[in-house]
């Protein structure tokens, strides 16, 4: 155990942090997640600072989400939105026929009938992850193609979290069991 007055902030340099260009060449988690209708700038950016902290490999963006450039969505991204890979789709049903035929399984970050709680989902590659609208969730549309939904279980007195909070604990549940070690 560190003394506390021995702790420190590492530098940049201590980090090893990879260089954009080094970043776009980096393995990336076979995983997609789908922006279903965010509305929030802020929150967009912090799902693509999220996605690149993980290497997530891509993430689809869908209806009202707003996509880059967008100075709010760089200012929370903080470049991220630059580095992440994502396309956009005018409907989450769009997106969803689009992950379908390329072979991808699909799951809705949902509190539906049958959610398995998070801690008890077994993540595997090539699987798209839906997280919905801030105030309606997964849309109705997206829901009849996903093959089943995973819930983060909750004890206080709200019914959900911010989504880019969801995504974030979802996103590292990810990384850590299909174990992507930064190289």
């Amino acid at each position: 155990m560190i003394n506390k007055g021995d702790m420190r902030k590492l530098s940049m340099d201590e980090l090893h942090r990879i260089s954009k260009e080094e970043f776009g060449k980096a393995e990336k988690l076979p995983i997609i997640i789908v922006l279903d209708n965010i509305r929030s700038l802020s929150n967009v950016g912090a799902f693509f600072r999220t996605a690149d902290a993980f290497r997530i490999g891509e993430l689809l963006l869908c209806g009202i989400t707003a996509c880059p450039p967008q100075r709010e969505i760089h200012k929370t991204a903080l470049g991220a939105d630059e580095t992440v890979k994502w396309r956009y789709f005018e409907t989450t049903e769009a997106a969803c026929r689009a992950l379908k035929t390329e072979g991808y399984k699909i799951y809705a970050v949902e509190q539906v009938e049958g959610s398995v709680a998070l801690q008890d989902f077994v993540f595997e590659p090539h699987t798209a992850y839906i997280l919905g609208n801030e105030v309606e969730g997964v849309s109705d549309e997206a829901l009849p193609f996903c093959d089943g939904a995973i819930e983060l279980p909750q004890e206080g007195t709200k019914h959900s979290i911010n989504v880019s909070v969801c995504a974030g604990i979802v996103m590292w549940k990810i990384f850590e069991m299909l174990n992507l070690k930064p190289k």
